[in-house]
């Protein structure tokens, strides 16, 4: 199975942008799906995720700016930022795991989505 994320590119502070991702598997059931960021020089992050029950969770620095969303029956995920900052420039990567059991799970990544907030 692979994610193919898209949607990034280049925006002003405070603008709008959305991602999203979708697996070349429609009906491959992800227990998780979310998005990771990467700005340069730093480490991989924790943006949000979602559950394939609707539940999600956020890093604290986009609580109130980033929606993290799912279509089940298209199996994509998406991201919508507003506000963005110019510290939110970064790669977006999209990510999944399926879980077969507690101890039995795999996970993907897709490519990687370029975000750039001008200031």
């Amino acid at each position: 199975v692979q994610l193919q994320a898209s949607g990034g590119g280049l925006v002003q502070a405070g603008g709008s942008l959305r991602l999203s991702c979708a697996a070349s598997q429609v009906n491959f059931n992800f227990n998780v799906m979310g998005w990771y960021r990467r700005a340069p020089g730093k480490q991989r992050e924790l943006v949000a995720t979602t559950t394939s029950g609707g539940d999600t969770d956020y890093a604290d620095f986009v609580k109130g700016r980033f929606t993290i969303s799912r279509d089940n029956a298209k199996n994509m995920v998406y991201l919508q930022m507003n506000s963005l900052k110019p510290e939110d420039t970064a790669v977006y990567y999209c990510h999944a795991v399926r879980y077969w059991s507690d101890i039995d799970h795999a996970a993907y990544w897709g490519q990687g989505t370029q975000v750039t907030v001008s200031s």
